[in-house]
């Protein structure tokens, strides 16, 4: 195989990796404070649960930090194209995430009753948001981005915020909330004691179930949609020209690569097995097992969505010839080829740091112990 292909598929492979890492780590989180409320119903409880992924919360964002890196540095175009035409979008997302630490820092801060209800609904805004964005940004890659390009690649966004959050872009957004709370709520079973874990495994019953409710509506769509697929052009080992192919857009064309390679449909149907074992585990006091399956329905999901996408990573409504795919949107050879090699030394660290600060404080927070922890949130 040619190198730029392969450095490219592999770049296309990394980015999967990197937004599973951050639906699972940063989505737990986010789950965890969208719940808040449900989880603690005293200010004791909930300063339990906030202090259950207190110590991991901060060190998770670096999976969203990697996520827009990689973003950046192996597909240029697109990271210019939707942080220009996504501008608002982006705002909203990262003003939602700008009061998320202040909200861990601060709420405890004053006995007041109004402050730290106040902050607690901070963290149910700058948990939820996210998340929801999130899912709606996928959906909208489904359905393609409303922008196009000059000649001389200048990028033009012709949609507006409204219609980002078309139906379909916020049933997205449902399911990647559900998944979310879902994942919280395990996180919060593995820490909680008592009735504050009694409460994580109903929230993980429904989250499950609702997650999976949403999957098999958005599957329906979706095989009803009008896909994306090249016709003409498209070199795989060609530099990066969006310009240079013709697309066209047929009702059903996001299911071409499952109908090509049948085995793809056990990544879907992962999905439910995953949610399904993974309620089941928790009802049978299992958290850690239930945990693990919530990561690997993120990542079926995920995966499930960049093999109905691909070679496609932005399409383009309004100028489908003009989308946005893996072979004309990436870096050059060399560029791929010196982040690849950051990445396989980085990404390992990474891993095991986070894993070691799982382990070191692993154990359960309760109420009474918060009490008496004068570094407590």
């Amino acid at each position: 195989m040619d190198p730029y292909i392969l450095l490219k598929v592999t770049w296309w492979v990394l980015l999967g990796v990197l937004l599973i890492g951050l639906a699972v780590m940063v989505g737990m989180d986010m789950g965890v404070g969208a719940a808040l409320r449900y989880l603690g119903r005293t200010d004791g409880e909930r300063r339990a649960v906030i202090n259950m992924i207190a110590p991991h919360w901060d060190g998770n964002q670096v999976w969203f930090i990697l996520g827009g890196g990689a973003v950046f540095a192996a597909w240029p175009t697109i990271y210019a194209t939707a942080f220009s035409g996504l501008y608002v979008v982006m705002l909203v997302l990262l003003w939602s995430m700008i009061v998320r630490p202040l909200g861990f820092e601060y709420r405890s801060k004053l006995p007041s009753d109004r402050w730290r209800g106040a902050w607690d609904w901070m963290l149910f805004v700058s948990g939820a948001v996210p998340m929801i964005v999130f899912g709606a940004a996928m959906g909208n890659m489904l359905q393609g981005v409303p922008f196009h390009f000059t000649w001389n690649m200048i990028s033009y966004y012709t949609g507006s915020f409204i219609s980002l959050f078309n139906p379909f872009a916020v049933l997205c957004g449902v399911m990647s909330l559900a998944l979310a709370l879902y994942q919280g709520g395990t996180m919060v079973m593995n820490r909680g004691t008592g009735v504050i874990r009694e409460r994580a495994c109903r929230l993980v019953t429904v989250a499950g179930l609702t997650a999976l409710a949403v999957f098999t509506i958005c599957g329906i769509w979706v095989s009803m949609m009008h896909g994306y697929e090249i016709t003409a052009g498209g070199d795989p080992a060609g530099p990066a020209l969006p310009l240079n192919k013709t697309v066209e857009t047929a009702s059903g064309a996001w299911l071409s690569n499952y109908m090509a390679h049948p085995a793809l449909w056990l990544v879907p149907a992962a999905v439910y097995l995953a949610v399904l074992g993974g309620i089941a585990s928790a009802r049978a006091g299992l958290s850690h097992l239930a945990w693990w399956l919530g990561a690997l329905a993120w990542a079926a999901t995920l995966v499930t969505l960049g093999a109905a996408m691909f070679p496609f990573l932005m399409p383009s409504s309004s100028e489908p010839s003009h989308s946005l795919t893996v072979w004309d949107a990436s870096s050059s050879l060399g560029t791929l080829g010196w982040m690849l090699a950051f990445t396989v030394v980085f990404i390992p660290i990474i891993a095991i740091y986070t894993s070691w600060a799982f382990w070191v404080m692993r154990g359960k927070v309760t109420p009474e112990s918060i009490a008496h922890d004068e570094h407590a949130y």
